[in-house]
């Protein structure tokens, strides 16, 4: 038994209680400093942070059963990211349906692809919705859309080449 009165035996066991002593304070800081990323409330916080420091080793344990599943800088993110697409959603861009350009409600053809995205009022010539059976601006009745069909499994060059008008060939002059 003269091993436990050694000096050897008394480093071991004072370099075990000091490193204990450091482990139990770095769960402590621990649990503080992740209830301060997860709880909003300062008084919930402390007492994250005192059931890190009354039951040694076992309060983080205990905290992170209990704990808050997400970071409040997370949540936070997520509401605006929540708040930016509701947003977007009530702007209601209107996109054309080939090309993906952002187009006006009065637009009759995309500017960019010359899809035809309404009809005209033959009267008064103001755009209309599909669904319109008259002219909500002139009272006339309408017609029959004649929108062209977009089938949804061709490719979009080939609806895009539908959608196009013809364009005339420059006659070709011999070189003077």
């Amino acid at each position: 038994m003269k091993f436990f009165e050694s000096p050897e035996w008394f480093l071991i066991r004072n370099l075990t209680l000091f490193f204990v002593a450091v482990f139990w304070l770095a769960s402590i800081y621990w649990v503080y400093k992740d209830a301060r990323r997860r709880i909003d409330d300062p008084w919930l916080v402390a007492v994250a942070t005192l059931l890190g420091v009354v039951p040694p080793f076992i309060g983080p344990l205990i905290y992170m059963l209990f704990r808050p599943p997400e970071y409040l800088e997370d949540v936070r993110e997520r509401e605006l990211e929540i708040r930016a697409m509701e947003e977007r959603l009530s702007r209601r861009e209107l996109h054309c349906p080939v090309c993906r350009t952002e187009v006006e409600a009065s637009f009759l053809v995309c500017p960019v692809c010359t899809t035809k995205l309404k009809q005209a009022c033959g009267n008064c010539k103001a755009p209309l919705d599909a669904m319109w059976q008259v002219c909500p601006y002139c009272e006339t009745p309408v017609d029959t859309p004649t929108a062209v069909r977009l089938d949804v499994w061709e490719a979009p060059e080939a609806r895009l080449e539908e959608t196009r008008p013809r364009r005339r060939r420059r006659s070709q002059r011999p070189d003077r």
